[in-house]
């Protein structure tokens, strides 16, 4: 049994099958990639996995635990953090000050913005913030406001808050939509950094192939909202099913 186990998931919207009977198994300590043709339901199961849309029917179960009826909030305070298709970070506030945000948020179960007015006297938050950014090689853009920083740095710093709550279970979104390659490759490097240092199970969806049979450990191909097949990398890179369902060509 998976960290994450999906079973007989479907949702539709209104005549639109979006998924269609999925069953997911995520081994713990692995990294798992989700692929796709666009329209595949890869980001509605994601929301599903957080809350954001609630199945018609079947289990979504975390470590064993449903997530089903919880909030996003809730799922986050289970151990299953979110990296956005488009970073979610604070762009008014500085580096710092972001990644004061979720501590606070794993500590007290909430955050709210006066308490900035006492973060200084926060010494355990301040040194985990800060080792946090030294741990990601931010740490000379500390006091950089957000909106400043580069793509790839703005993806690094929304990994930085959500590797600051501990969890157990990182959902990517698109890590590396609209990066240039250069970006790309150190995402590449930096997940596989976080992967080798932490006891964390990794699942992905991504377009980039080249990040896709750099990181995964297992991959599931979508179409149609249905699982079309699960295998290591090395099996669906040939696959005739997947060079049809994903590539458009001819099995």
């Amino acid at each position: 049994m998976g960290i994450l186990e999906v079973k007989g998931v479907n949702k539709r919207f209104g005549g639109l099958q979006a998924l269609g009977d999925v069953n997911l198994s995520v081994a713990e300590n692995t990294v798992h990639a989700i692929i796709g043709p666009n329209g595949a339901g890869k980001s509605t199961l994601l929301n599903c996995l957080v809350g954001k849309l609630i199945p018609d029917t079947g289990s979504v179960m975390f470590d064993g635990k449903s997530v089903l009826g919880r909030t996003p909030y809730e799922i986050n305070q289970m151990g299953i953090s979110r990296v956005f298709q488009t970073p979610e970070i604070f762009g008014d506030l500085t580096v710092f000050e972001n990644m004061v945000i979720p501590a606070f948020a794993k500590r007290d179960g909430a955050f709210r913005m006066h308490a900035f007015e006492s973060v200084a006297n926060e010494k355990d938050i301040c040194i985990r913030a800060e080792q946090m950014l030294v741990d990601l090689n931010m740490q000379d853009k500390m006091r950089m406001h957000s909106a400043s920083l580069s793509r790839g740095d703005k993806r690094r710093l929304e990994m930085a808050m959500c590797l600051l709550q501990e969890p157990r279970l990182l959902l990517l979104d698109e890590p590396t939509a609209g990066m240039a390659r250069a970006d790309t490759n150190n995402t590449i490097d930096l997940l596989k950094e976080i992967k080798e240092k932490r006891d964390i199970t990794i699942c992905i969806i991504e377009h980039d192939m080249h990040v896709v049979f750099s990181l995964a450990d297992r991959i599931t191909v979508l179409a149609q909202g249905t699982p079309l097949v699960e295998d290591a990398p090395e099996n669906i890179r040939g696959n005739p099913k997947v060079r049809e369902a994903y590539l458009g060509e001819a099995a």
